[in-house]
């Protein structure tokens, strides 16, 4: 029978994600931080007429503004927000039809995943900022790595051949300041003797920071004692003729080789140890960011131990919608339409903006109901906590949440800590409550900085001492939280 071929039209209702522009827009600032929001809505104000910013000795109006005055409440806010937020996630469900009215009461059930999608394309957001740039921060320039050997590069070598082979070198450097290529390629390359890269590569290691462009760790080293006059010092000698054995911490044979005491082999190891082996990180090539905290916990009863969360946005402008252009007459249909469009983006913003302090707000004050007791005694007090958690609290999705403590840090009465900080996951214990892994970590730092350094505790002895303590670990774990930490092994942190 031949196969029954053609072509049929049918019709199939189902549902199916759609991330809007306008959606994307919103998600993209419910995750940046306070210092690029203030940039973002800079930019707004600047490329929208029909937006403006509420001058601090104005009267607020309201609905127009993005923000509750300074003098507001944590409880007021907490009436503001109503029952929490519940809904889908914005990567999953999205409701068509949100109002873009700015008067209207914004509906506190709702999450971030409805629909911000008005019907018309926005004008400012798509135009002004793309989630890659790179906006202003409050930082001096800082040269690159690279361009700071350049400049150095060019005042000890003259233009020509020698200083294109020196080009070569800076650029094959590796993140950790050291040559990347061998001499051979770069001889290659430039068809020139082996004799003219060497005395090139000779000069770009001795520029600033010492030790950068050699060729593996051993030379690095080497090249640090030599700037610092110590070229024929017992370090450089233990480097050049025991550097295996002094990296496996077997200092019995070097003590023995050398005809000194393994203590005098375990003091010229520490200050070997004082050298820097990755000298390319100390060329910065960003510059120090400034850390603005996005939130701030305030303990306001110290009677209750009660706390208070506030947002830190007093650089954030508040906005309003323009009056001016009420009233007037427009003669051209496309200056309706301009306006129009205008008025509605700045709406959304404004409501946008609203939406995403609230949600910070509830975010960071189940945070603060979930770890009170690391705002009593501390970090060794965390409890294990996951975005699920606090998502199930707030009636929010778990992506949410994410985007909330994406790139964000809070001031707290004990310093300022990125709001991933809070989150850890958790180990089971002999009370029946789980233990956060940070704890954990904090309890084997405490067991290691007490031990007798002549006799240094084994992972399985650290075992033993957390299972005294209630704590159920297997040595693996302790292991691997020990390595994360940077801690060496028992054999490696012995001191004779």
């Amino acid at each position: 029978m031949a196969p029954n071929l053609g072509l049929r039209q049918n019709m199939q209702l189902r549902q199916q994600l759609v991330m809007t522009q306008r959606l994307q827009q919103a998600l993209k600032l419910l995750q940046v931080p306070t210092l690029e929001l203030e940039q973002i809505l800079r930019l707004e104000l600047q490329g929208n007429p029909l937006l403006e910013e509420i001058e601090a000795d104005e009267e607020p109006d309201g609905g127009d503004q993005t923000e509750e005055s300074p003098d507001s409440s944590p409880s007021d806010e907490r009436d503001a927000d109503g029952d929490g937020d519940q809904g889908p996630d914005a990567d999953e469900d999205l409701r068509d039809g949100a109002d873009d009215g700015v008067g209207d009461n914004l509906d506190e059930r709702r999450d971030w995943g409805d629909s911000f999608d008005d019907g018309f394309q926005s004008v400012s957001l798509d135009q002004g900022w793309d989630e890659e740039d790179e906006l202003e921060r409050p930082q001096k320039y800082v040269p690159s790595g690279q361009e700071d050997l350049t400049d150095q590069l060019h005042l000890a070598v003259p233009e020509g051949i020698e200083r294109a082979i020196g080009e070569y070198i800076i650029g094959c450097l590796n993140e950790d300041g050291l040559l990347g290529c061998s001499v051979a390629e770069i001889c290659t390359y430039f068809d020139v003797p082996e004799a003219t890269v060497e005395a090139v590569l000779r000069v770009v290691q001795g520029f600033d920071p010492a030790g950068v462009a050699a060729r593996d760790l051993q030379e690095c080293l080497l090249l640090q004692l030599e700037a610092r006059g110590m070229a024929e010092s017992d370090e450089a000698l233990v480097i050049k003729e025991h550097f295996e054995a002094l990296k496996n911490h077997k200092f019995n044979d070097v003590a023995r080789d050398l005809h000194i005491t393994v203590k005098q082999v375990q003091e010229i190891a520490q200050r070997i140890g004082e050298l820097d082996p990755r000298p390319g990180l100390s060329l910065n090539t960003e510059g120090a960011r400034a850390i603005v905290p996005d939130l701030e916990v305030v303990k306001v009863d110290e009677d209750g131990h009660e706390y208070a969360v506030y947002l830190n946005d007093g650089n954030i402008p508040r906005l309003r919608v323009s009056q001016a252009y009420e009233g007037t007459v427009q003669t051209s249909e496309d200056a309706v339409k301009f306006i129009d469009e205008r008025k509605r983006h700045a709406e959304w913003v404004i409501k946008t903006i609203e939406q995403r302090r609230r949600t910070m707000i509830k975010v960071m004050e189940a945070i603060v109901g979930e770890q009170r007791e690391f705002f009593e005694r501390g970090a060794i007090a965390l409890r294990p906590l996951t975005l699920q958690q606090v998502a199930s609290t707030i009636g929010m999705h778990e992506s949410t949440v994410s985007r909330v403590t994406r790139q964000k840090y809070v001031q707290t009465p004990r310093g300022v800590f990125p709001l991933k900080f809070f989150f850890s996951a958790g180990l089971d214990s002999d009370t029946g409550e789980d233990v956060s892994a940070k704890a954990v970590k904090i309890m084997i730092r405490e067991i290691i900085d007490g031990e007798n350094t002549g006799r240094p505790l084994s992972d399985k002895k650290i075992v033993d001492l957390l299972q005294e303590k209630g704590l159920k670990i297997a040595r693996r774990t302790v292991a691997k939280y020990r390595e994360q930490m940077g801690i060496l092994s028992a054999r490696m942190r012995k001191q004779f």
